[in-house]
């Protein structure tokens, strides 16, 4: 009885926002077909059912996905890779921080994705373009978050391990970053986001790379349930790297935090 109720905790919300999303779908096929919305604009959500199977066999999407995937994966371990070490020396380089945080609060801000033609400049119509721009948008909440996740962490924790007599490397990894891991993968999770965006967004804007162009020709076909299904197997992408990011947090994350 009690493993029944601790799975009914553990998939409860999985299952009711499920369900939450097939009544939001079924409610969308009923105005589709009644004509309330038109259907010119948004097809009907069983025809995008019907149309995974389809552009699944005629288009290549299994490849094109596993073209984005990587993209969107190498974007990520590369924000991963820069933003936490720099949200780290921002926190120990006040005068850094004073100097640039807001420069880098402005960033996060700013439609990196609009100075493609630059990138297309520097790095011609490839997949170092898409790449580099979807680092550059990501890093600023993982920075932001790290620093700040660093300063939050309790001074209690600090005195406890300088009373131990550790150096200011160990106090770093075995107190300090621990403590500010929620909030450097809430940051993660953020960057990610804006990557994935911005990965899809170049991808659709300069015809290359994987799901982003197959976006574009189904869109310019008018072929609205093939284009709305890709658009599906996007979020497909984002959904497995955020399970592979809640796996990783879980398993650097102490059992009692």
């Amino acid at each position: 009885m009690r493993g029944h109720d601790s799975a009914r905790m553990r998939f409860g919300p999985e299952l009711g926002g499920l369900a939450a999303l097939l009544v939001l779908l079924a409610f969308v096929e009923i105005l589709v077909r009644a004509a309330i919305l038109n259907p010119f604009l948004v097809p009907q959500p069983s025809a995008v059912v019907f149309a995974f199977g389809r552009i699944i066999a005629q288009e290549n999407v299994l490849h094109r996905f596993l073209i984005t995937g990587g993209e969107a994966g190498t974007a990520a371990i590369l924000v991963a890779c820069i933003g936490v070490p720099l949200g780290a020396l921002l926190h120990w380089a006040h005068l850094l921080r004073a100097a640039i945080g807001s420069w880098i609060a402005a960033l996060a801000a700013a439609p990196i994705v609009l100075a493609y033609p630059l990138f297309l400049v520097m790095f011609g119509r490839s997949a170092s373009t898409i790449i580099v721009i979807g680092v550059l948008s990501g890093l600023p909440p993982v920075i932001l978050m790290t620093t700040d996740g660093l300063r939050s962490v309790r001074p209690a924790l600090i005195d406890v391990g300088k009373s131990l007599r550790m150096n200011a490397w160990s106090l770093f990894w075995k107190i300090m970053f621990p403590a500010a891991l929620p909030r450097i993968f809430s940051g993660l999770r953020i960057g990610l986001i804006f990557a994935l965006i911005n990965v899809v967004g170049v991808e659709f804007l300069i015809n290359f790379g994987g799901l982003g162009p197959l976006i574009n020709e189904l869109a310019e076909r008018y072929d609205l349930p093939g284009t709305y299904a890709a658009i599906g197997f996007v979020v497909l992408v984002s959904i497995v790297v955020f399970l592979i990011l809640e796996a990783l947090e879980k398993w650097l994350r102490p059992a009692n935090q």
